[in-house]
């Protein structure tokens, strides 16, 4: 092998820029090739390994994933029923959303086999739940994710689950009492699809992250990070590796020698209700990202989830999808994927610096929880969504069936189970909620209306 490729004379970067500078017969490089993200990261059209001083730390890790099946549970026995079936078909860990304290956990969870991981988002926060699901794991020799997270709850809703005091009390009784369980998770999915740019995504997963064990005395386990996948394939990438590289930087400080649990899923901010099938295209290669970004667990989206209740062929497709990623594709079979790859590794180091500098400043000015409080966090989604929704509503940023080619004849509004759009609901909060809201939903509300009253 090294024979071959002596046989060829090394480029260097200076060589392959003359000749493209060339083939643009007098065109500026940069105004032509060099683009700008949102996150003011300028983008070459190509990377070389003499343009790097040193090797670029991994934010990487062995693409080993789970595909985890997301379970909301209402009926304790045909959600048990399901996440027993979905493991049959291809399912590996199983993500159970409980609404309700008074559910009949063990029941939920005695047919389950002891060695498949579960993760629990709990809709409440109860010391005695978590001690019940505890004993459980003690007893079966389970690996069980317990999402506790009440700053996600405030940012989500505005509210605590009680107030300050008393819900970070409860985590630190949980972290003392419930030793068989990892028992924290940050959700960071709110920030995505409120429209949070990158950077900003990854600093304050980071910075809500930073609450935690600031606040809490004892984090004995990995914490898991709830991350949302955007359509940014290489950005994305990146995006997962610098979390990871930034959580082991951060953690250190506080003598947390682990790594986080990172679960992916597709976001729900480029989905769409019309030409819904493009929602399949667009989850595919949200997961790809999530998968060679380093992500532990998979969570997929279904095709149809915006409008539809859960319903057997959209999980199935969801899952099929991560199923031939996996077993058909092999993206389990190489360590660290995206290594060596420069633009991933130039991306990495870049979004890093910059969440970093984010970051810093977030701490400079009181913290996650005062910045959520004075609304500045909040006010910074805002800034960025409308940024995101000015470039859809231009057409700059495309989503196929909807604001490009959109299929006139689709006709959606009596095939609506669930409502797609943002709800109101008016009520006294502590602090202004961060909303999340789909790009294309202005449009899909006219076309919704022109269906009833036969305009379209």
């Amino acid at each position: 092998m090294s024979s071959l490729f002596n046989e060829f004379d090394a480029v260097s970067s200076k060589q392959w820029k003359q000749q493209v500078q060339y083939e643009l017969k007098g065109a500026d490089y940069n105004d032509t090739l060099v683009w700008e993200s949102p996150e003011g990261i300028k983008v070459k059209p190509f990377y070389h390994v003499d343009e790097f001083k040193e090797p670029i730390a991994s934010g990487g890790k062995a693409a080993s994933f789970t595909i985890c099946q997301n379970i909301y549970v209402q009926d304790v026995e045909k959600s048990a029923g399901r996440a027993l079936s979905t493991l049959k078909r291809g399912a590996e860990s199983i993500r159970f959303t409980i609404p309700a304290e008074d559910t009949n956990v063990e029941k939920l969870l005695a047919r389950l086999p002891k060695d498949v991981s579960v993760y629990f988002n709990l809709g409440f926060l109860s010391i005695d739940f978590v001690k019940k699901l505890d004993a459980i794991a003690a007893v079966n020799g389970a690996n069980y994710f317990v999402l506790l997270d009440p700053i996600g709850q405030l940012a989500k809703d505005g509210n605590w689950f009680t107030n300050l005091e008393t819900d970070i009390e409860a985590l630190n009784t949980i972290a003392l009492a419930c030793t068989n369980i990892h028992f924290l998770g940050v959700d960071s999915t709110t920030y995505q699809n409120a429209g949070a740019n990158i950077v900003q995504q990854i600093a304050y997963t980071l910075a809500h992250a930073n609450e935690y064990f600031n606040r809490v005395a004892t984090v004995g386990k990995p914490v898991t990070l709830q991350v949302a996948v955007g359509s940014n394939y290489f950005f994305e990438i990146a995006k997962i590796r610098a979390i990871r590289l930034l959580f082991g930087i951060i953690a250190k400080e506080y003598d947390h020698n682990y790594d986080c649990h990172i679960i992916a899923t597709p976001t729900k901010r480029n989905k769409t209700l019309y030409d819904y099938n493009v929602n399949m295209l667009r989850t595919t290669t949200e997961c790809m990202s999530a998968i060679l970004g380093g992500a532990d667990a998979v969570a997929n989206l279904a095709y149809d989830a915006l409008y539809h209740k859960d319903n057997e062929f959209g999980d199935r497709i969801a899952r099929n999808q991560l199923l031939v990623l996996k077993h058909e594709s092999y993206f389990d079979k190489v360590d660290n994927p995206a290594d060596g790859a420069y633009y991933i590794e130039e991306l990495t180091q870049q979004l890093a610096e910059k969440a970093l500098v984010l970051f810093k400043d977030i701490e400079d000015n009181g913290g996650f929880l005062t910045q959520l409080k004075e609304g500045t966090i909040q006010r910074k989604i805002v800034e960025s969504a409308a940024r995101e929704q000015e470039l859809f509503d231009s057409g700059k940023e495309v989503l196929l069936g909807t604001n490009k080619y959109p299929n006139k004849n689709d006709r959606m509004s009596s095939d609506l189970e669930l409502y797609p759009f943002v709800k109101a609901n008016p009520r006294k909060t502590l602090i202004i909620p961060i909303i999340e809201k789909r790009l294309a939903e202005k449009m899909e509300q006219e076309r919704l209306e022109a269906e009833k009253t036969g305009n379209n």
